[in-house]
This record gives structure tokens, sequence and C-alpha cells, in this order.
């Protein structure tokens, strides 16, 4: 069985300690620390970082972390612990960057639709910083649409998902035919070909608006997951091309 290693080691009980102090706090630890979009007057911008290390509940902290131990223990043995929490951090970062790239877009599209639609676009914004919607806004977008718009202005992101499947990237590109065992499919299924199916999963359900299995939103921030990914096959990809990928960061 392999040691948790000590930054895998903190990084956990960082989480477990944000996550219970979330239990008791309650709401005001969830607006103070998720990551809100840069125009709800609940947006800080420390919560970019602090985002990583807030959960919504226990199934949420576990697999993070599970998928935290799993692979990152391997990865800060190969890399130190200096080179593995940049990396880490990184990939958190991309995530927020492009769940609020996504977020503002879908948030333009909206205003900009409800302003040729006779919707003044300080009337709109005044409604969403009092936390309310005008109904008759569900005659003029779409369902997606409008999802999309509530939910990206008024839903706060949480969990270190993105910093996680950054790490998932990073394990398939230098060990691609490692087979995984997952907990839900007793089937091994190498690196190579998982990991892509699981940001195909992520790309579909995005862009759609929903769940691949249908139904309405299914809560999960899929582009952040995305930005993780992205940005962990970036880091990746630079590091070997410039033949940097070997070296530690004691």
């Amino acid at each position: 069985m392999m040691r948790i290693t000590e930054t895998v080691k903190h990084l956990i009980i960082l989480n477990i300690v944000f996550f219970i102090g979330s239990m008791i706090v309650g709401e005001p630890a969830v607006r103070i620390l998720a990551l809100h979009f840069p125009a709800n007057p609940d947006f800080k911008v420390w919560q970019v970082i602090t985002h990583m290390f807030m959960h919504g509940s226990i199934m949420h902290i576990f697999f993070n972390m599970f998928a935290l131990f799993s692979f990152g223990g391997l990865l800060e043995q190969l890399w130190g612990p200096k080179k593995f929490i940049f990396f880490y951090l990184s990939c958190g970062l991309g995530a927020a960057a492009l769940h609020i790239g996504v977020n503002y877009y879908y948030y333009h599209q909206a205003i900009e639709i409800l302003s040729d639609n006779g919707y003044a676009k300080d009337t709109v914004l005044a409604l969403l910083d009092q936390g309310k919607y005008n109904p008759k806004w569900a005659d003029i977008l779409t369902p997606v649409q409008l999802q999309n718009f509530m939910s990206g202005y008024y839903s706060p992101m949480l969990g270190a998902s993105g910093a996680i499947y950054g790490l998932l990237v990073a394990f398939a590109f230098m060990f691609p035919n490692a087979e995984l065992m997952l907990m839900f499919i007793p089937i091994p299924i190498k690196a190579k070909y998982f990991v892509p199916a699981l940001l195909a999963y992520d790309l579909f359900s995005g862009v759609r608006g929903q769940s691949v299995f249908g139904g309405s939103s299914d809560g999960v921030a899929h582009f952040a997951h995305l930005g993780g990914a992205v940005l962990g096959f970036l880091m990746m990809w630079y590091w070997k091309k410039n033949q940097y990928n070997g070296n530690r960061w004691n």
C-alpha cells in the first residue's frame, strides 16, 4: 500500500478542516469562501483560491480526497513537494478561470438577448442584485439559457475537483497504460482511455447544460473540471517539450 506523502496529507487535512468548519458555520462560510461570479456582490478575490478547499457534502469531499490520495502521492514522489503543489494549485486556478469565463459568456448572452427584447440592462442587473428575476424572461430565453444565466450568477462553485482533474491528466500523461479500477465499474480501464472519456462526458454535459443521463442541471461545474484538465495538460506538455518533466522541486 502506498504511503501518503506529506503535501498530499496536508492538503487532505486542510480540506477536512475547511469542510468541518463550513458545516459548523453554515451558509456564511459558503458565501465568503466559495467562488462567486465576479458580478455577484458576494464575489471576493480570495475565492479563486479558497473554493478549492470547500466541499458541499461528505460524498463530495470523500471522492475528491480519495482521488487526491490515489493519484497525488505518486506524482508528489516523482516531482517533489514544491512542484506538486504548484501544479495542483495552478490546475485549481485554471478550473476557476474557465468556469468564470463560460459563465461570463452565458451572462452577457442573456443580458444582450433581454436588452434586444426591451428589458433595460440596468433593470435586469438591479433585479439580480436583489436576488430576484422576472418570470417573463422565460418567454424570451431558452430553458438552458435561463438556467445558465441564473445558476452562473447565483450558484457559487466549490470543491477541489478542478485540481483533481489536473492530477488525473498528469497521471494519464505519464502512465497512459496504467489500469484503473473504479468503484462503480469493476473492469480495469487504461488511463489513456478513461481520462479522455471522463473529459468527453464533462464537455457533453457542460455544453448540453444538463446531465448526460437526462433531466435538468446536475449541479456539477463541468467546465471547471475541463479548466483544470486543460491547464494540467498544457503544463505537462510544456514540461515534456522542454525536458523539464523529470525535474524535482524539493
